[in-house]
């Protein structure tokens, strides 16, 4: 099993990352390198998450040899017994050879660095660009970004002089190296707390309100206001848009040398407005430069990017809305079922997408009654319960880990008590459910999170290029600082701990933090207690009062806007539905009359075919005959024919009735 568990992870891992990027990605529109670029972040981020307590594990049982080492022992297969204490030291199931975790923890940190401070930031501002070329794509990115590289080299240099300044320190490169490591995680642990104390209040209430019906279907028509003024904003921004994209296209002629910026615009635009402005180029004039004013391919360029940006934030809202309405229905089915007395779930809408046979047959509507109705609400609350605990022993952990004696820290207690019994499996479930809460509380806030419509994650393959490439940022940037903070809520950190005992693979390869005594002595000890305030906050929703305050409209029980806001998104929904009933009955009077008279319609219309073979064989047969018989005859009536032409009078036409079309005096005729 040496090294297996760590390839089962790298392989799970992937794909778990792969999957989210699709949920919010679209493989097909988006540009190759920028799901590449993203996968590869996301992969980074969450392997450093999965990994972290195998080394922790690894580390354990590396401890426990060097102790043996260092007393009289004898060695017995896959275990090492102290001569003294006839003590056994087994050697875990997720063992990973030494030497390996080193090289893997320095690929994967200045990979995902490499990710974060450089390529990404770079690949933002060309996904962005609304350059025609490669060229000024990325003559565009690199202007963006000077002033962003250039703010953190002035962070870098004054860490520089603060070493080269102080007697204490003579300059290499391993301290120069932890400089910038020092540097990315104090940035990453500032943003992180902000994140975490979000988090560990607003997880378990989200999951407590998710047990009340009243308050979901609430919350629901609130958001309906909120998106049909975001919907109607987007649309008339594109018609605004694309009323520009029109004036350019008829200004700029066929042969102009920027016509190929204007078709590239085109190819961007919705497809009815790709046919309908195409309807009006059925000119060919030559342009002159003279008499018109043509705009220039800067301008362009910032029209291009306003074109991608508008139609992405319209097909946005366009299929949130749909989801939405159809979250709004169902919760207003399930206040209808909770008093059904047949306990059969019954839906007001058939769903449009076909379900899966196997979850239908063993998800019947009496099992979905009793889940939705009856168990649903009680496990909400139970994992409330569960989540709030795990909250409150991180708050208490983050308060008191600098304590070494007595040992304070919950995490900590927790993981010497496992480790003097060498239960490795205990030791790696407590590490990864650790690890594996906080990244949730910290994730979970950047996937919420939204920056004005320019970073939005969205979900339904709805997210764009920048905000996938500004999430990964993120994740590269929060991982490390929450991997050294856990570490030190376990006191696997030396740093921390204060003991000479041998460090993680995953601490060797950050560095002494010592090189930077008010960093490792103060800010990374002090900082995190900061999270009690934020926790506090968030629970008197104080950011939300403040934004609602500014006019951010945010969901207030008490408040008299978020009242009106829910009665209009209640009426929206009454419309929406009334609509989709009325498609319903027009589509069943179809279906109805379709089985009611196909059959009928079909053998009418077989019995007029053959009525009509029937009655053109007889009149062929007529013809045939009434052509023999007259053929003689044929002379003497065209003679008639041309006495009856000479014989006719003259009609007496009036000026008013004629008529110069020559074609309609024909047909008239």
């Amino acid at each position: 099993m040496s090294g297996a568990a760590l390839g089962i992870e790298i392989v799970f891992v992937f794909f778990l990352a792969l999957f989210l990027l699709h949920r919010y990605g679209d493989f097909k529109k988006q540009h190759r390198l920028v799901i590449i670029a993203t996968l590869l972040a996301w992969y980074l981020c969450f392997l450093i998450v999965f990994i972290l307590p195998l080394d922790v594990s690894t580390t354990i049982y590396n401890r426990c040899k060097l102790a043996v080492n260092s007393s009289p022992a004898e060695s017995n297969g896959s275990y090492v017994t102290l001569a003294p204490s006839k003590q056994k030291c087994f050697k875990p199931w997720s063992y990973i050879p030494d030497g390996i975790m080193p090289i893997f923890w320095r690929v994967v940190y200045w990979t995902s660095q490499f990710l974060t401070w450089i390529l990404l930031p770079f690949m933002q501002s060309y996904a962005r660009s609304g350059g025609f070329s490669i060229t000024g794509k990325i003559k565009t990115a690199l202007i963006e970004n000077a002033i962003y590289y250039g703010t953190y080299l002035l962070i870098f240099g004054a860490f520089l002089i603060y070493v080269a300044v102080n007697p204490n320190f003579n300059l290499q490169w391993n301290q120069l190296q932890t400089i910038g490591i020092a540097a990315a995680n104090t940035w990453g642990l500032f943003l992180l707390v902000l994140l975490l104390g979000y988090g560990l209040v607003e997880i378990p209430r989200s999951h407590w309100n998710g047990a009340k019906r009243g308050y979901l279907l609430m919350k629901t028509y609130f958001k309906a206001a909120k998106l049909m003024t975001e919907k109607a904003d987007a649309e008339e921004n594109l018609e605004d848009i694309m009323e520009e994209v029109r004036k350019v296209s008829e200004s700029i002629k066929y042969n102009h040398p920027l016509r190929k910026c204007v078709d590239t615009i085109l190819k961007k635009c919705p497809t009815e407005y790709q046919e309908r402005m195409g309807r009006n180029m059925d000119d060919y004039e030559d342009f002159d430069e003279r008499q018109n004013s043509y705009p220039s391919e800067k301008s362009l360029a910032k029209l291009h990017k306003q074109v991608i940006y508008s139609v992405q934030r319209h097909r946005r809202t366009q299929v949130q809305w749909q989801i939405l309405l159809e979250q709004a229905f169902y919760l207003e089915d399930v206040a209808k079922n909770e008093s059904s007395a047949t306990r059969q779930f019954v839906h007001t809408f058939h769903s449009q997408e076909p379900e899966n046979k196997i979850i239908q047959y063993f998800y019947t509507p009496t099992v979905e009654w009793y889940w939705e109705c009856l168990l649903r609400p009680w496990f909400y609350r139970v994992l409330a319960v569960v989540l709030a605990t795990f909250s409150v022993i991180v708050v208490w952990s983050e308060c008191t880990f600098f304590s070494t004696k007595p040992v304070l820290s919950l995490f900590a207690v927790f993981i010497q008590l496992a480790e003097k019994t060498y239960n490795y499996i205990y030791i790696e479930m407590a590490c990864f459910l650790t690890i594996f809460f906080l990244s949730i509380c910290v994730y979970s806030t950047v996937f919420r999170i939204r920056v004005f419509n320019y970073y939005y994650l969205a979900s339904h393959h709805q997210t764009d290029a920048y905000s996938l490439l500004f999430s990964g940022m993120l994740f590269c940037r929060l991982t490390p600082p929450l991997c050294l903070n856990f570490l030190g809520l376990t006191h696997m950190d030396a740093t921390i701990s204060h003991k000479n005992t041998q460090p993680t693979a995953y601490t060797s390869i950050m560095g002494s933090m010592r090189v930077l005594s008010f960093v490792a002595d103060g800010f990374y000890i002090y900082y995190p207690m900061l999270v009690v305030i934020l926790c506090i906050a968030t629970y008197f929703s104080l950011g939300t009062r403040c934004l609602n305050l500014l006019g951010f409209q945010q969901f207030m029980g008490d408040s008299e806007m978020t009242s009106d806001l829910i009665d209009e998104g209640k009426e929206l929904i009454r419309r929406e539905k009334r609509k989709r009933q009325r498609q319903e009955e027009g589509e069943n009077r179809r279906r109805e009359w379709k089985e009611r008279y196909g059959n009928r319609d079909d053998s009418t219309r077989s019995r007029a075919v053959h009525t009509d073979q029937k009655e053109s064989s007889f009149s062929e047969t007529n013809a045939n005959r009434s052509l023999s018989k007259y053929t003689r005859s044929n002379g003497r009536t065209e003679r008639d024919r041309i006495e009856l032409l000479q014989d006719a009078e003259p009609l007496d036409f009036n000026a008013d009735s004629i008529n110069d079309d020559p074609l309609e005096s024909d047909s008239g005729r």
